[in-house]
């Protein structure tokens, strides 16, 4: 056994990294660009990213699929 997930799982944890990683960003730039850089803005960041994360992870999941069909219409398989 290699310790990998089955295939079938692919959407799901491409959407739980995928959602993780633009929610810690964008809710970074947010939270620094209302309260400035100060320990106050360090300390609601972590709140505001699991906030923002609760809600992107099933917006992922349901999105992903649509906008690969999406791109699926507009691009050429190689």
């Amino acid at each position: 056994m290699s310790g990998r997930l089955p295939a079938r799982y692919a959407l799901p944890v491409t959407g739980f990294i995928l959602s993780g990683i633009m929610t810690i960003i964008i809710s970074g730039v947010s939270t620094f660009m209302a309260l400035g850089f100060s320990w106050m803005a360090l300390g609601a960041w972590p709140i505001a990213w699991v906030s923002s994360w609760v809600i992107a992870f099933p917006t992922v999941l349901v999105v992903l699929p649509i906008v690969r069909r999406m791109v699926a219409r507009i691009v050429a398989v190689p």
